[in-house]
This record gives C-alpha cells, structure tokens and sequence, in this order.
C-alpha cells in the first residue's frame, strides 16, 4: 500500500508538470506534420470507414437495438471505436513511455511515475478532440443522443484510471524486458475483436456463459458504457453494478502491482540505458 500512496503522491506534487509536458508531447509528435494533430483523427475516421464498408456494407450488419431504438450500424461503430482508439493508443504509448525516455531521465529530476501520466494525457486530449467530432458527427446526421450523456464524464475517469494502471505495470516489465512491449501489442489487436468493438456480444445469445465472461471484459465495459451515454436511457455503471465493481477492483489491484514494482525497480531503470 505504501508504493500506492507514493505513486499518487507523485502525481498530485507534478500534475503541472504533467499538464505541460502532456502538451508538448503532443506538439512535438505532430510538428513534422503539413496537418498536424488533425492526423490524430483522420487516422481513426480511415480506419472506422474500413470496418463499416465490411462489416456495415459487405456483411450487411442490420442496426443495433439499444433501449428499445434501433441504432444504425455506422453511428454504434462510432460511438465506441473512438473510446477503443484511444485506450490502445494510450496504453502502447504508456508500456514504452519510460525505457524510450531514459536518456531524458538521465537530464532531468522528476518522479518517473510522472512519465507514463503525461504520455497517457497527450492521448487524451486527443481523445477529447475526438469525442467533440463524434458529436458534432451525430448532430449532423440527425442521431438523436441520450439525456444521460453526462455519464460518459465517469467512463472517462474509469479510463484513465485503468490506463494508467495497466501503464505502471507495462512500462515497467518494457523497461526491463523489451519483449513486454511487442506481446503487448499482438495481445491488444487480439483484445480488438475480443471487446465488442466491431460486434454487439448480444451475438452470443446462445452462449450465455461466453456472454456473461464478455460483460467483464473491462474494455468491454468501458465501451458499453460511452455507448449506452450517447443512447441509452438509464445509468449503466448503476444497472451493471457487479461490472461496475469488477472494473474498480480490477483497477485498484492492477493499480496496486504496478505501483510495487514499478517503485521496486525504477531505481535500476538507468541501468537499461
């Protein structure tokens, strides 16, 4: 519990730290770029205009029922790729965070558990950005949004809470084992076609096991739950309650064995460079 409360510590005494460097990561990852950031979201439109055009159009996959309103495919899809890009973006980002900067570290004087925050922030201002298009995308279109939208402001937390989380244990294990990073990656693109991304689980009816051990998936749950605030019609973290604590649980116990090892070993971080 002690390297919990350490590691928070950290975040707390830096968060303008944090809040700058967050910044300037994000500039300097897209300086060299004639449409700067606007690649963040053309990258992630490209990709969902693919997946609709086979999945949508090729397989013809009929309309989601959410709340008794049939939701066209394309505007679901939406409505949870963009939670799903930025949960992959920010934890890939976060697993190399540190063992890519070293040499910065061997310059500076600030807490390394400050590093994998400021990368995973860099994302979501990106992450922002995009939920401001999808929005706006809605509007024009004409999908109406649920009332309950302003649930999506807790699945946001949950999020970052969980990326960084998972971050801490990554970017350790990467630092000292590159490997980590690689099998990281391959086991995400899996986690793709595992977390209700591209496909309702409402497909495994007839599989009520599957369905239920699918409902945990916390990606899953943090999909669902920006789905069900642009169209649903209850608070989805109060109807799933058992999912809702599973989540947090699995997010304080990773929270937990990342901020040990993660103190445990960051002192020997230098040694990889």
């Amino acid at each position: 519990m002690k390297s919990i409360f350490t590691v928070l510590k950290e975040q707390y005494k830096y968060a303008h730290l944090i809040r700058r460097l967050s910044l300037y990561e994000l500039k300097s990852n897209n300086k060299n770029n004639y449409l700067g950031m606007a690649w963040e979201v053309i990258n992630p439109v490209i990709q969902i205009l693919i997946y609709w055009l086979v999945f949508g159009t090729l397989m013809q996959r009929e309309a989601i029922i959410i709340s008794g309103q049939e939701i066209p495919f394309i505007n679901w899809l939406i409505g949870g790729f963009f939670v799903w890009t930025f949960f992959y973006q920010a934890t890939i980002q976060g697993s190399k965070s540190v063992y890519t900067r070293l040499k910065m570290l061997a310059k500076m004087s600030f807490p390394m558990s400050v590093i994998p925050s400021y990368v995973i922030f860099s994302q979501f201002y990106i992450h922002l950005f995009s939920l401001g298009v999808t929005v706006i995308i809605y509007l024009l279109i004409g999908q109406s949004m649920s009332i309950y939208l302003f649930q999506i402001i807790f699945y946001m937390i949950a999020a970052l809470m969980f990326v960084f989380s998972l971050s801490l244990i990554t970017s350790t294990l990467s630092t000292i084992i590159r490997d980590v990073h690689m099998l990281l990656n391959s086991i995400l693109r899996m986690f793709l076609y595992l977390s209700g991304v591209l496909w309702p689980i409402t497909l495994l009816s007839d599989y009520p096991i599957l369905k239920l051990v699918m409902s945990y998936n916390p990606v899953y749950y943090l999909i669902e739950g920006y789905r069900i605030s642009f169209f649903g019609d209850y608070i989805h973290f109060i109807e799933y309650w058992k999912q809702s604590l599973f989540f947090f649980g699995l997010t304080f116990t990773l929270l937990l064995f990342g901020s040990y090892i993660h103190v445990k070993f960051r002192k020997y971080f230098i040694d990889y460079l």
